[in-house]
């Protein structure tokens, strides 16, 4: 591929801060917009002299336009991640998708930018007519007095925008949807982090099986997706995909979350009882893609969660002691 400038809003976010480490390492010059509200900038420490950074908002047109002046190519990865936000936060959420989707539009435009790359999600789809998940399924919002709905409806906004202005203003929009991404340092919100610490924990207590309490039944199930993976995919996406296109990526290695749990807890060699709980309002009982239409342009992903969680595992746990009060 031919090496561009590129902007990556939401840089110091988890998938963001990958994303910077590829493009530098495919060739690409990168600048980051963000405010790390949600990210962290030491998660590009080690790199910091090799792109350039812009501390801001993308709610802040200004900002937006700055950060897009001379860019050929930008990757709006900026949003409100994490289930907890979505129930708690909602206004927050759409605020943060609906306008940094529009000042990301309007900079692009005003600066000439050709391509445009958009995070979307998994989330889009919710409660999805056929698992394996292909693109072509209809996305919906099943209940919009759920508070829940509010990432999914500003992702599917987003899509929208994105693929309407793409026809008329840009040379290329590609879009992707991220299922399930886990890895060191992912942040505190999210199940697998979450498990992890909660059995660190119980472990401790007890040198036997321990009770494992779970939102859900267990039978739940979730396709997770290394990181290195992820990022792959993405980088293939960006070398061949076509204007307009919309691709999954992901892993097809579906599991129930109650065997996740029990992944878990071998790590700590202990036996798990699990105990099942109320589910969350909204929440996907199965959630695993159909990546065909990225496989078709070379996407194969590598590593297994057995492989991959003990990777997660070792990072939680020796960095626990960073972990917010309420993180398991």
């Amino acid at each position: 591929m031919t090496p561009r400038h590129v902007l990556v809003t939401g840089g110091t976010g988890f998938i963001g801060a990958a994303l910077v480490r590829r493009l530098l390492g495919d060739g690409h010059r990168v600048r980051v917009l963000d405010n790390d509200s949600r990210g962290s900038a030491t998660r590009l420490d080690d790199i910091a002299d090799d792109f350039e950074r812009i501390s801001g908002d993308v709610r802040d047109a200004d900002a937006v336009e700055k950060a897009a002046r001379g860019v050929e190519a930008v990757h709006h990865l900026a949003f409100v991640n994490g289930t907890e936000f979505f129930y708690e936060k909602p206004e927050l959420v759409l605020d943060v998708g609906v306008k940094g989707m529009v000042n990301v539009l309007d900079a692009c435009i005003k600066a000439e930018v050709g391509e445009l790359v958009l995070a979307s999600s998994s989330e889009v789809y919710q409660h999805a007519p056929r698992v394996p998940t292909d693109e072509a399924v209809p996305l919906s919002i099943p209940d919009p007095t759920n508070p829940r709905y509010s990432y999914a409806g500003g992702k599917i906004i987003s899509e929208i925008m994105a693929l309407n202005y793409g026809r008329k203003h840009f040379e290329r929009v590609l879009i992707f949807r991220p299922h399930n991404v886990y890895g060191p340092d992912m942040g505190w919100e999210h199940v697998l982090p979450q498990f992890v610490l909660r059995m660190k924990k119980l472990s401790q207590k007890t040198d036997s099986t321990v009770k494992f309490p779970i939102q859900g039944t267990g039978k739940e199930t979730r396709a997770f997706v290394f990181i290195d993976d992820f990022v792959d995919g993405l980088a293939i996406m960006f070398e061949h995909g076509e204007h307009l296109g919309i691709y999954n990526i992901g892993s097809t290695e579906e599991v129930a979350i109650a065997d996740v749990a029990r992944m878990v807890g071998e790590i700590y060699g202990r036996g798990v009882n699990v105990v099942a709980g109320p589910p969350a309002e909204g929440g996907t009982p199965r959630r695993c893609p159909d990546i065909g239409k990225l496989a078709a342009l070379g996407y194969r992903p590598q590593v297994t969660l057995s492989q991959g969680l003990p990777v997660l595992a070792r990072w939680y746990d020796a960095n626990a002691d960073k972990a917010p009060a309420d993180a398991s």
